[in-house]
């Protein structure tokens, strides 16, 4: 059971078509990182944000276009020219002209491409926290998930025990009433708690079903498909502990990274828009073939090409103050940003200590409760045997039999408690981490 309680979880092959029977927690985990529609969705986002990176980026590379056009003149322009005082009118141009136009632009100096190569690491590093974020979630979810099943089936297997002495019980009762050995009471109380067991049993059995369906949610598991759990008591119990004398370090919760990057993208954003004062500088060449007739079928029997190559300079003189305002804006986020993580902070130290307490104050119920059980088994078979020898009345045995199975449900609801409270220690640390 080394995943049992994992500080780290090994993804492996994605096992959509595998039937999960007889599974650990690490296998059921590794089913969730790799079919559960939200992290497929997180990494979906994730390789979207890389193509909008790679997008951004294309800009710094040639960019070629072709233009091609035809245009027929219903009316050719006249033109007036006057030579030693005489006045002629001559038309300019042909009926039909036709050009294609191939024009490769560079450039050289644009203040939004230098912020998208300055960005691109930070955009890549928040995909990624933002797909990790959602995987250390769904380990905890499903970790949850996982030990309230195995919890509800120990509940079911205590009860079904409890239920077997009670109908032995039932029978001795029924069987003395019978012989005249003892009154109606003892058999009318072993039939009421009889009863009241097999409703016990029904209601834990009925809301298996119910954990089971929320546990295929939480995985992306088929509902149509067969889960089975499987997990080792003692070594569940030895996995209950954790080193309460480590020191929080926000930097470990993913969280406040996400908010870094933020703030590192924000601090960008402010460069760019000071950058908005720089000019732009880009270069192009092109090369056409222009066509000129009168009659349209001997349009393109001659080329008239022509080449272009220059450099083109934009200088933002005057815009309103717009650029000003952006740039204290974006200041104005920082600061916010900056907010943010000092409330971060305070959020992360509330929510350690808080999982801290909890987790401390189960870890004492646990071991109360693990002690209540071994005294309420010593107690149940001494009364067992006095009334067996007439000695205790079957009241006594009743209140017995009751001490001992509420002994070993609450001892049940206590580790699960405490390995819940276990994963909100290692979650509030950010001590989580995936591995693949």
């Amino acid at each position: 059971m080394a995943g049992l309680l994992p500080a780290s979880v090994f993804a492996q092959a994605d096992s959509t078509g595998l039937d999960l029977t007889n599974a650990n927690l690490s296998q059921v985990i590794n089913y969730a990182l790799k079919n559960k529609p939200g992290v497929k969705q997180a990494l979906i986002d994730q390789e979207i944000g890389e193509r909008d990176i790679k997008s951004a980026l294309s800009g710094w590379l040639p960019q070629i276009n072709a233009d091609a056009n035809f245009n027929h003149n219903l009316k050719q322009q006249v033109n007036a020219l006057t030579t030693n005082g005489e006045t002629s009118y001559i038309t300019f141009g042909t009926k039909n002209t036709s050009a294609l136009t191939l024009q490769a632009d560079q450039q050289f100096l644009n203040a939004g491409l230098i912020q998208a190569s300055k960005s691109a690491k930070y955009y890549r590093q928040q995909y990624s926290q933002t797909a990790e974020n959602v995987k250390i979630n769904t380990i905890v979810e499903v970790s949850k998930a996982f030990y309230d099943i195995l919890t509800s089936q120990e509940q079911f297997k205590i009860i079904a025990e409890n239920i077997a002495r009670l109908e032995k019980q039932f029978r001795d009762a029924k069987a003395q009433y019978e012989v005249g050995l003892v009154d109606k009471t003892d058999y009318q109380r072993a039939q009421i708690s009889l009863s009241n067991s097999k409703a016990d049993q029904k209601r834990t059995q009925e809301l298996l079903k119910y954990k089971y369906a929320y546990l295929k949610s939480l995985i992306g598991y088929k509902p149509e498909k067969d889960l089975s759990l499987a997990f080792n008591n003692e070594a569940m119990e030895q996995n209950v502990l954790v080193d309460t004398a480590q020191v929080l370090n926000h930097q470990n919760r993913i969280e406040y990274r996400l908010l870094q990057t933020q703030r590192e993208l924000q601090h960008i954003s402010t460069s760019y828009n000071k950058l908005a004062y720089m000019p732009k500088l880009s270069g192009f060449v092109n090369y056409s073939w222009n066509y000129m007739a009168n009659d349209f079928s001997k349009l393109y029997d001659q080329s008239f090409p022509g080449a272009i190559v220059g450099l083109k300079l934009n200088i933002p003189i005057f815009q309103g103050g717009k650029r000003t305002q952006e740039i204290r804006k974006s200041q104005l986020l920082e600061k916010r940003i900056d907010l943010d993580l000092e409330n971060s902070k305070n959020q992360i130290n509330s929510q350690y200590e808080q999982a801290m307490a909890t987790y401390k104050a189960s870890l004492n119920d646990w071991r109360t409760a693990h002690g209540n059980v071994d005294i309420s088994k010593q107690v149940y078979g001494t009364i067992k045997l006095q009334y067996d020898e007439g000695i205790k009345t079957y009241l006594d045995l009743m209140t017995a039999e009751s001490d001992l199975r509420t002994a070993q449900l609450n001892y049940l609801n206590a580790l699960y408690t405490l390995l819940s409270a276990k994963l909100d220690v290692q979650q509030a640390l950010g001590t989580i981490t995936i591995t693949q």
